[in-house]
């Protein structure tokens, strides 16, 4: 197929040449380029196309990809919605908006989208492949093994080397206990692929997995640090010369220590309905905690979206404007409050009013200072856990593209985050007026009923049975996060999995000990 493809570009670019080129050409020498990593050269073509031929649907699929792995996901589904809207039974549009979607954590939406290219799609096609396999993912990772299993099989069946149905067939044997077939089935796979690639990531992550489970830890390291050189090398273009993500925390910690909150008021008394922010740091728990409250009758959850995204842009994007957030009035404050319901509404799909809210986002302690001071009445639960289990699980983890996902590509830089944040999350304790209750992620699974107790009184709600039916909860509404595949299994101990690992934390040891010491995990 590369091959063919080198050959129709050469073809398009001496019809460029001559003059006579068209829109399809250009389109041609934008998948040229996409090939070959020249995304900026990629996106300038298939610009030119749509620009010569408003209906090259094909260059605005190609313009969505480019998108995509740019982490530009808004951006990336306008440019599927626009394809589809003039070739509705575009099936390869409707298979980059599927990939689009699952990007985004949003599998529903992703499953109904790989249903249409299976719609469309010719019978022995390509693309039909990609959609059985891109539906034996979901299943894979919802648990169902079933249909995980037919789907990569259909998969296999048009396309023998498809890595995507074979992730899939691995993670269902990870989940049924059989970790040597899941082994046996990525590490071939992996030696027919020679470049970096999402593909080899993912089945790089895997392997980690299977190996960790067989106990051969050596091996199950190296499988990660491959895997995370992976993201690196694929996302490389995307952050040069960007600042790592903890020093933009750090600015934030520096803002915060220049804020004049002598005209802040204290925190007011909750109303009837709860609003609650379930934050921390990724992989301490925080899904587990926001899927053991949504089991509560009448409370709604939203799970890791841009909530705060106005007040964002406005104070934390620029260098001194959480002083200026500081001095404002109410009535300034009033548009950033409306957004926030606003966008709060949108993801929910109706109005909150009238439920508990709970909003989490392990990364909005860094907006601390904005949720402080827009919502007062609000309950903060910060979750806590080993920080070198936190550490050790970000290296391990294979995330969607974020602007912290970066720094969790070496263990150096994901210790180094954690300190960061951890280090702004306590001078935000210490200056800033919040309804706060640490909640220690061991105390969630060790001593479930008391510590979700504490939890119900300090946030307003009624404790009852429900919460201990997280797992359901987590299947019904579906869980968009890394920790999908632990929140469905029920409560298990999740602690001290970084000790067969000691050696390779070792280096970074002397940036966490203070943070294992000070939350009380040095023993």
């Amino acid at each position: 197929m590369a091959e063919d493809l080198e050959i129709a570009a050469r073809r398009a670019a001496a019809a460029l040449g001559a003059g006579r080129g068209t829109a399809a050409d250009l389109t041609t020498l934008g998948w040229y380029r996409v090939l070959s990593g020249e995304a900026g050269e990629a996106a300038a073509l298939f610009e030119r196309a749509i620009a010569l031929n408003p209906r090259e649907v094909e260059a605005m699929v190609g313009l969505a990809s480019l998108h995509r792995t740019a982490g530009r996901l808004r951006d990336a589904a306008l440019s599927c919605d626009a394809a589809l809207a003039i070739v509705p039974e575009y099936a390869e549009a409707w298979l980059e908006r599927a990939y689009v979607m699952a990007a985004g954590g949003a599998m529903n939406e992703a499953r109904r989208c790989y249903g249409e290219v299976l719609a469309h799609a010719p019978v022995h096609g390509a693309h039909r492949a990609a959609a059985h396999a891109g539906m034996a993912t979901i299943a894979a990772r919802d648990g169902e093994a079933e249909g995980g299993r037919r789907h990569a099989h259909a998969a296999l069946a048009i396309d023998a080397g498809n890595t995507g149905a074979v992730a899939a067939l691995a993670t269902i044997e990870l989940e049924a206990g059989d970790a040597q077939t899941a082994h046996d089935l990525v590490e071939p796979a992996l030696a027919r692929m020679a470049a970096p690639s999402l593909e080899r990531m993912e089945l790089l992550h895997t392997l980690g997995d299977a190996c960790n489970r067989l106990r051969d830890h050596p091996a199950a390291f190296a499988a990660y640090g491959r895997a995370k050189q992976d993201f690196a090398a694929i996302h490389a273009a995307t952050f040069a010369g960007r600042p790592p993500h903890r020093e933009f925390i750090d600015g934030v910690a520096e803002g915060l220590a220049a804020m004049d909150l002598s005209g802040w008021p204290g925190t007011s008394t909750p109303g009837v309905n709860a609003h609650i922010f379930v934050l921390g740091y990724p992989r301490s728990g925080n899904t587990l905690l926001e899927n053991v409250l949504a089991s509560l009758p009448g409370t709604a959850a939203i799970e890791e979206m841009p909530t705060l995204r106005e007040a964002d842009m406005a104070f934390l994007a620029e260098p001194g404007a959480l002083a200026q957030f500081a001095r404002l009035d109410e009535a300034a404050l009033a548009p950033y409050r409306t957004a926030y319901w606003q966008r709060a509404g949108q993801t929910l799909g109706r109005d909150p009013a009238g439920s508990s809210l709970v909003d989490m986002d392990p990364l909005k302690s860094i907006r601390l200072p904005l949720i402080a001071r827009l919502f007062p009445a609000a309950r903060v639960l910060l979750v806590r856990r080993d920080p070198r289990d936190v550490v050790w699980s970000c290296f391990r983890t294979s995330f969607a593209l974020t602007n912290a996902a970066m720094d969790f590509t070496t263990l150096e830089g994901a210790a180094r985050h954690y300190d960061a944040l951890m280090r702004l999350t306590e001078a935000a304790l210490a200056r800033l007026p919040m309804a706060v209750l640490e909640v220690p992620y061991h105390r969630m699974v060790q001593d479930f009923d008391a510590m979700t107790l504490e939890i119900c009184r300090f946030a307003g709600l009624e404790w009852t049975e429900d919460l201990k039916r997280f797992d359901r909860t987590a299947r019904a509404r579906g869980v968009s996060t890394a920790s999908a595949r632990q929140v469905r299994r029920g409560l298990f101990d999740g602690t001290r999995q970084w000790e067969p690992y000691a050696e390779y934390l070792a280096p970074v040891m002397p940036i966490l000990q203070p943070w294992i010491e000070k939350l009380g995990y040095a023993a």
